[in-house]
């Protein structure tokens, strides 16, 4: 019984097998995945070139987000309430008394 073993050198088999793949296809996996990530980073406002005032200024904004939301619920709860409350009291007053 003989082993089934590819013509490729020994170093190209511990490269392929370090790299998870053969080396141009990891390499264009790896540029797409950059390219991708680098979208999502520069949509959330991190710079690659001041990347420590990027992620301060991050952090900032999704601060002001957390309060801005805060506020706005806030606004919702109060809305709301101009209905929901009137129409419980009113229920609560006017409905069937109900037994214990």
């Amino acid at each position: 019984m003989t082993n089934d073993t590819r013509n490729l050198p020994a170093s190209d088999d511990g490269i392929t097998r370090f790299l998870g793949g053969s080396p141009l296809s990891v390499l264009f996996r790896l540029v797409l995945m950059s390219i991708l990530v680098g979208v999502v980073l520069a949509a959330i406002g991190l710079d690659p070139w001041n990347i420590l005032h990027s992620i301060q200024l991050l952090f900032q904004r999704v601060w002001d987000l957390g309060f801005d939301a805060i506020s706005g619920l806030w606004r919702y709860f109060l809305l709301g309430a101009v209905i929901v409350i009137p129409i419980w009291l009113l229920s609560r007053l006017f409905g069937a008394p109900r037994g214990r």
